[in-house]
């Protein structure tokens, strides 16, 4: 039974939330390999977002978001600058429960825009009062979230009875996940190698572990005129290596960036970040191509398995091209050409090339990126242009689709915010 167009999900909040009369859908970012997710407007002008599962596993996913985000009590929510998810209702359909969620503000942004606006960040709605603190980058406001959701206690994880690994067992858990890459055959053998000595390489697992997020990237964040908003994907929490809430940030393409969310987090957390947190944050990076591979095997989805293909193989040219020695970091600058030497007055060789980025920046989520027009529908039913409201200003009703990459790789959901029948 078809259960997931926008119109079914529409239906299924209004079951879900007494109250719920939707009047239009808008698209919701996620990892389309597993969930079919909306935003619903109703007729009071509230916004919904709901995830319905694709299969047994992700309806599972969403019951464990369900406990995490339990066990984040009043009082626990209170410590973090930034909001969580609220479950509204949930409604059970062949096995599968799917799940509504209030809607929180903000909106995805690409890395692209994410940098974008750390440089250049939209104005606040309200203009702050001149004696206000000016209001920090993202980047830093980045740093400072993670540094407070790494600083919670880790009984908060353990009495939830969610898993908790020491940092020998994050290191031996990758490296089962290494040999059953392997045993696909697909995987270049020099990344399998680079990866393997680093897994080998004890110094780089010497860390104390830390509540994290555990599925942290952008199409999880969302973000207010500027401000960070809300992180979103609870399923993974877990106490483990804080570099997985890291990984991510590889895919910038100005490395400065996770530098500075790097500084900011030092200063926020508990404890200061373990010497090597970058270096596992890029190896993390890179291997979520084989782990999506593996994934695409697994379900027999072939082109899953084509996309990773090429992936690993633009991720091994890319090592090859910048010689880096091990994931993180940087291979040699090149050598500037010798001048010729018949001229009478060289010029000053050129400046050497900036050090290749480390592999990881090759190691993108992939999917479909969707910037399309936003409707929006009134009370009647009528559909509205999404750029303007109907006085002619600039509209902000949240249902602006981000940059989507998915999950490893999945697909964004698109298409424009519609009157629901």
């Amino acid at each position: 039974m078809v259960r997931t167009t926008p119109e079914l999900l529409a239906a299924v909040a209004a079951a879900a939330v007494p109250g719920v009369a939707p009047v239009a859908t808008g698209p919701s970012p996620d990892d389309a390999a597993d969930f079919r997710s909306c935003v619903v407007q109703d007729s009071e002008g509230r916004r919904w977002r709901v995830r319905s599962p694709l299969n047994t596993e992700a309806s599972m996913r969403l019951e464990t978001e369900h406990l995490v985000l339990q066990a984040f009590t009043p009082s626990v929510r209170s410590r973090l600058p930034f909001h969580l998810p609220t479950v509204a209702g949930s409604v059970a359909q062949d096995g599968l429960r799917t799940f509504v969620y209030s809607h929180l503000p903000g909106h995805t942004l690409s890395l692209r825009e994410f940098q974008r606006q750390n440089e250049h960040p939209e104005p606040p709605v309200h203009a702050p009062s001149p004696s206000a603190t000016p209001r920090a980058p993202l980047a830093v406001q980045l740093g400072r979230s993670l540094g407070c959701l790494h600083s919670l206690p880790r009984a908060l994880v353990m009495d939830a009875d969610l898993p908790a690994y020491s940092a020998e067992q994050c290191r031996k858990r990758m490296l089962h996940d290494l040999d059953q890459a392997a045993t696909t055959g697909l995987i270049p053998g020099d990344l399998l190698r680079r990866w393997e000595e680093a897994l080998e390489d004890t110094t780089l697992w010497q860390f104390s572990t830390r509540v994290v997020h555990g599925d942290l990237h952008e199409d999880n964040i969302t973000v207010d005129h500027g401000s960070l908003a809300s992180f979103t994907g609870w399923s993974d929490l877990h106490v483990g290596d804080p570099a997985v809430d890291f990984s991510w940030l590889v895919g910038m393409s100005d490395p400065a960036f996770a530098d500075t969310v790097l500084e900011a987090y030092s200063v926020a957390a508990v404890q200061p970040p373990d010497r090597h947190l970058l270096r596992r944050a890029h190896l993390k990076a890179e291997f979520a191509l084989a782990e999506w591979l593996v994934r695409g095997v697994d379900r027999g989805i072939t082109s899953m398995v084509d996309n990773a293909q090429r992936m690993l193989a633009t991720l091994a040219a890319d090592v090859r091209a910048s010689a880096s020695p091990s994931p993180g970091v940087a291979g040699p600058p090149p050598v500037p050409p010798a001048p010729p030497a018949s001229a009478a007055s060289p010029a000053p060789p050129a400046s050497p090339a900036s050090t290749a980025s480390a592999a990881a920046s090759g190691a993108d989520r992939t999917g479909d990126s969707a910037d399309d027009s936003v409707d929006r529908a009134d009370s009647d039913g009528r559909t509205l242009d999404g750029g303007s409201a109907p006085d002619g200003h600039p509209s902000d009703d949240g249902l602006s689709p981000g940059h989507h990459s998915g999950e490893g790789g999945s697909s964004a959901a698109s298409g424009s915010v519609t009157p629901t029948s």
